[in-house]
């Protein structure tokens, strides 16, 4: 039977995507597990795996198309099945064929069939990243009788990769809870319904989905655990020569040209990945020689410059990243009044201090690290700088979490280190470094990007000397952090050589007075001037 996939809502805050690459083509053998397609979000491109096994039989959004979360994607069936039926009318229903399921696919413990009143929709436990099994109900921010809006976060649920909130698709009153705080189940089992107020559903709630895509995976796991017999091992290829490599790897080493029996595989049993293709680097088998230059023998003729061409423009599409970029810093700049101040720092003792730290085994910490710390200390002692405005009232944050710019190749990420304050250096040294290498990666989730209550820019290791960002909302303020220059400077009445780094901090006015920033950064200058009284 066709199975209809529709665009997976892969972030929390996710309305729409886009296909960036398909990695398969109408016709081929799917089997469960296999990457069908790169989709790109607000927030990350992400492999997109098939949870079904058959022939792919139709591609609803090609490549480089932009729709919404829940338009059919594609269809997954027996080779040679008719899918007229599913296609008829707009391809952009959502999966019509499962929701005739819903009103019939109901039965009791009594064994008799309960049809879905009207109005009432039936709610499993989503599958929230792309290798999530079961989860986890860690919160419910709604009880049994509440009434529920389109857009409302119904409770936070624990996958495999962070704990996240969903949010609910219908308007109505909850009417039932199926799996209650801190119990576990697998994706597809009932986690609440919702209709309109006063429904008797006590048929449904004590009946069980006959035909639910996780019913059907857990029969074809089964079938595949009493049937497989691939062996597994710890080397990327077998004695046959069969190379082990998810169909990701195999397609960028297609593109590439790349000989996979040459690869090392990081993964499960030695199963070659992306990561592993994208970092290999060929040996050299031969030195290459090159004949010596031709020593010139005369002044080259300067030939007189002729324009030539016309005035042309490439149009690149922008990508879910960037528009979500545009869209937050543009509701910042244009909602938050800015203001700005500066200050020059001494970092003549944070260069000696940061020294001998890195001269402890197995230790690193850069410079940007010491100001993520300065500025959670500092944060401490001015609590007006770690606010939040609505318009009913300024949020004070008592935790400190402090976000960390990381450019990466589709724009700018903000991951988030919780509780900045209680960390060591070295703790935060450790944390940026993985958390920046995995935004870079584009593996983090949406959880380790949000909750920051301030934010530290830093474009010092690109030579910048000064500069201004634009704040972080709901943060109230972010410190951009410039290069450390070496500038004549006078001490005690003398002109020496001097280290100094500028830092400007960009305030709302509506929750942060000048004053206010100025000695915040005050406190700032002298955590950086003097680390030692950051480790006390």
């Amino acid at each position: 039977m066709a199975t209809v996939i529709n665009m997976p809502r892969l972030s929390d805050t996710m309305e729409e995507g886009v296909v960036a690459k398909w990695l398969v083509k109408k016709g081929d053998k799917i089997s469960e597990g296999d990457i069908l397609a790169e989709i790109e979000t607000d927030k990350a491109t992400m492999e997109f795996e098939s949870f079904y096994e058959g022939t792919l039989l139709h591609i609803g959004i090609e490549e480089g198309e932009t729709a919404p979360v829940d338009k059919l994607l594609a269809i997954i069936g027996d080779e040679g099945e008719d899918i007229s039926g599913l296609l008829k009318g707009d391809v952009s229903s959502e999966a019509e064929a499962p929701k005739e399921e819903k009103t019939e696919a109901v039965v009791s413990e009594s064994g008799k069939s309960n049809a879905i009143p009207e109005g009432v929709e039936i709610i499993t436990m989503p599958r929230l990243s792309d290798t999530m099994e079961e989860g986890t109900v860690a919160t419910w921010l709604k009880k049994v009788g509440d009434t529920v809006e389109e857009g409302d976060i119904l409770a936070e649920i624990e996958t495999d990769k962070a704990t996240m909130e969903f949010e609910s698709f219908y308007n109505g009153t909850l009417l039932h809870i199926g799996i209650e705080e801190g119990q576990t189940a697998p994706v597809d089992v009932l986690l609440a319904i919702i209709g309109p107020a006063g429904t008797d559903v006590s048929g449904i709630k004590d009946g069980a989905p006959v035909s639910t895509p996780s019913a059907n995976k857990e029969a074809t796991k089964e079938t595949k655990s009493e049937t497989k017999s691939e062996p597994t091992t710890t080397n990327t290829t077998t004695e046959g020569g069969r190379i082990f490599a998810s169909p990701l790897a195999k397609k960028i080493a297609a593109d590439k040209g790349i000989d996979l029996s040459q690869v090392k595989g990081t993964g499960e049993n030695g199963r070659i990945v992306k990561k592993d293709v994208e970092s290999f680097t060929p040996s050299a088998t031969a030195v290459e020689t090159s004949a010596p230059a031709k020593e010139e023998t005369s002044a080259p003729v300067v030939q007189a410059f002729v324009p030539a061409g016309e005035v042309s423009f490439e149009e690149v599409k922008n990508s879910q990243m960037r528009k979500a970029i545009a869209k937050s810093l543009s509701a910042s700049k244009f909602t938050a009044p800015h203001y700005y101040l500066t200050i020059e720092v001494d970092m003549q003792n944070a260069m000696v201090s940061r020294k001998n730290i890195n001269e402890l085994p197995d230790t690193k910490v850069s410079f940007n690290d010491m100001v993520v710390k300065a500025c959670a200390m500092a944060l401490r002692k001015h609590p007006q700088v770690n606010t939040q405005w609505t318009d009913a009232a300024t949020q004070y944050a008592k935790h400190i979490s402090i976000g960390v710019a990381v450019a990466v190749p589709d724009g700018l990420v903000v991951p988030v280190l919780p509780f900045t304050d209680q960390m060591s250096l070295t703790q935060i040294g450790a944390k940026v470094k993985d958390l920046a290498g995995r935004a870079r990666n584009k593996k983090l989730t949406p959880q380790e990007m949000s909750g920051s209550t301030f934010t530290v820019s830093n474009l010092g290791m690109f030579g910048i000397q000064e500069f201004t960002s634009i704040i972080n909302q709901p943060n109230s303020a972010i410190l951009s952090v410039g290069a450390i220059i070496e500038k004549p400077v006078v001490k005690d009445g003398q002109i020496v050589v001097g280290n100094t780094m500028k830092v400007t901090l960009a305030c709302d006015h509506r929750t942060v007075d000048g004053a206010t920033g100025a000695q915040f950064l005050q406190t700032l200058r002298q955590y950086l001037e003097n680390p030692v009284t950051m480790l006390a």
